[in-house]
């Protein structure tokens, strides 16, 4: 087999960054002219994340393929630059789905069905299924999320464990992140952490290869040693993974550490020399910027700021890409109201409204809108944050009354966003019809779609080609009954579905910079190659700034 497997585990706690590590080490190998994939393997019950709450579990990822994932999927695309699809993330509940699905149809022939072999060799397979293809990548990283210990995840230690004997030794590496505190009252690192979290490993029959300590600062040479002494590993096999100041530091501080040289030994993979200097450059510019800007981020999910995960890098990107540091002001969309918007975003160079479900706190985002457009900040706004500038501009400079959208008022008079019942799917190039009364995660435009962009306006000036593709994760669109009228007020359309009948992008041009898009830019940013809106809504609140 062509591929080699990585697979990362992490003990102690959660949130650790495995994540991070596994897309930090997967960007260390390509500069090293080698080909990565990284999937994620968690162990809840949902199918896919796309109907759990914000609050619980943070982003939901858009793939190209229409792939609601874990938001870690996002930090892969960032780092190594290529699109992940559903092969990227696999769930316990998109496993057992499947297995059962399969002894129903009576695939297994009448066996009892249980969770060695079944599960496990389902788990084995989506794993394996990376490595299918021409173009079978040199590495694929295996992040299993959750920690050591957890129930629900001993399946998919499992199904580890047997590939490391189905595969080898030489095509399969072992990584274990864990954390090794430092008490500042005692003035040391302790290590009895990481000695339970790798014992319980071991329990499981997983002797990991590559230990990555994750710390505040640097472990001494003489920790590394007692690590390695307790959890069997060689000396040089023990890693820090330090806190950072930017997490796109990450690669090179592994560089530094020699993480990647060590995994290249083991895995006997090509001797090729890192190249660094992309990454070099842009922790440099970021860490250098020329001025700085303020943008508001109003939305009703601000107090975890995982939820809005890829927004906040997107902005980072675009701030990266003007040379400017982005100073991010979350604002609760439920605190906004007429009284009290002038000083909430006093000082603010942009105001961004991102996407989001149900309405709660929409009048807030709506407030925020109109301070916006008349007060000449510049604005963007994303999915649900197009949509209520729709709705803030029919009522407020269109003179419709009571405008809204049917997601929110369904006896509105003037319904200028609503639930299309179908819609022509220029990927399967044919109608597509949803039923708003059948499940939640199967009645949203998904995925990536062509957008068509109008010469001569912002959009055109960002994107600078005629068509481009964008991800979508919604339900409602805009009302093209209202589309004639909300146009001679001021509006222009600078974004379409090719065949003109969805719109994509809308825009204020007498505006600083007001533009709204229905589809999520953010998903496809990334930290050399800043997505376009992002740039210029960044340039746009540059110049504001500098103004004052």
């Amino acid at each position: 087999m062509k591929t080699k497997f990585i697979f990362v585990t992490g003990g102690v706690l959660s949130s650790l960054g495995k994540g991070l590590a596994s897309a930090s080490l997967g960007a260390l190998l390509q500069t090293r002219s080698l080909s990565v994939t990284i999937q994620k393997l968690d162990p809840y019950i949902n199918v896919d994340p796309g109907t759990m709450n914000p609050f619980q579990h943070g982003e939901v990822f858009v793939t190209d393929d229409g792939a609601e994932t874990d938001l870690d999927l996002g930090h892969y695309e960032r780092y190594l630059n290529a699109p992940m699809s559903h092969k990227n993330n696999t769930t316990s509940g998109a496993v057992y789905n499947s297995v059962i699905a399969k002894e129903r149809r009576g695939d297994y022939l009448g066996a009892t069905v249980q969770v060695i072999p079944h599960i496990t060799d389902e788990i084995k397979s989506r794993v394996l299924s990376l490595a299918e293809g021409e173009n079978a990548p040199d590495v694929a990283i295996i992040e299993i999320g959750g920690t050591v210990g957890d129930i629900e995840g001993l399946p998919f230690l499992e199904a580890i464990r047997q590939l490391r004997s189905d595969l080898g030794r030489d095509n399969c590496l072992n990584i274990h992140l864990t954390l090794v505190p430092y008490l500042r009252t005692a003035g040391e690192h302790k290590t009895k952490p990481t000695q339970h979290s790798v014992k319980e490993l071991l329990s499981i029959g997983i002797q990991p290869d590559i230990i990555l300590c994750r710390c505040e600062q640097s472990i001494p040479q003489e920790m590394r040693r007692k690590i390695a002494l307790f959890c069997n590993v060689d000396q040089d096999a023990v890693f820090s993974s330090v806190d950072v100041n930017n997490i796109y530091e990450v690669p090179l501080k592994f560089y530094e550490e020699g993480f990647d040289q060590k995994v290249a030994i083991m895995l006997r993979l090509p001797a090729h020399n890192s190249r660094l200097e992309a990454w070099e450059k842009f922790v440099r510019d970021c860490a250098n910027p020329r001025g700085s800007v303020t943008v508001a981020i109003v939305g009703k999910y601000v107090d975890l700021k995982e939820a809005y995960k890829s927004l906040h890098e997107a902005l980072q990107h675009g701030g990266a890409a003007n040379r400017v540091a982005v100073d991010l002001r979350y604002v609760n969309s439920e605190t906004v109201d007429s009284t009290n918007v002038d000083t909430i975003f006093a000082g603010c160079d942009g105001i961004l409204v991102p996407g989001g479900f149900g309405y709660r706190g929409v009048e807030g985002k709506i407030t925020a809108i109109r301070y916006a457009r008349e007060n000449s900040v510049p604005f963007f706004g994303i999915c649900l944050g197009m949509q209520c500038a729709v709705i803030e501009f029919a009522r407020n400079a269109a003179g419709l009354d009571g405008a809204n959208s049917e997601e929110f008022d369904q006896f509105s008079a003037h319904k200028v966003i609503y639930l299309m019942t179908e819609w022509f799917d220029f990927r399967t190039k044919h109608v597509e019809k949803r039923d708003a009364a059948s499940d939640k995660g199967g009645t949203m435009r998904l995925g990536a779609y062509p957008c068509k962009i109008l010469s001569g306006t912002r959009a055109a000036e960002a994107y600078v080609k005629p068509l481009v593709e964008e991800r979508h994760r919604h339900r409602y669109e805009f009302n093209n009954d209202f589309r004639e009228l909300l146009a001679q007020k001021g509006m222009v359309f600078s974004g379409t579905s090719p065949d003109d009948s969805l719109v994509e992008i809308m825009e204020l041009p007498g505006h600083p910079w007001f533009l709204g898009c229905q589809f999520h830019p953010e998903f496809k940013s990334r930290p050399m190659d800043a997505h376009p809106l992002f740039r210029e809504f960044i340039r746009a609140a540059d110049k504001r700034a500098k103004k004052g």
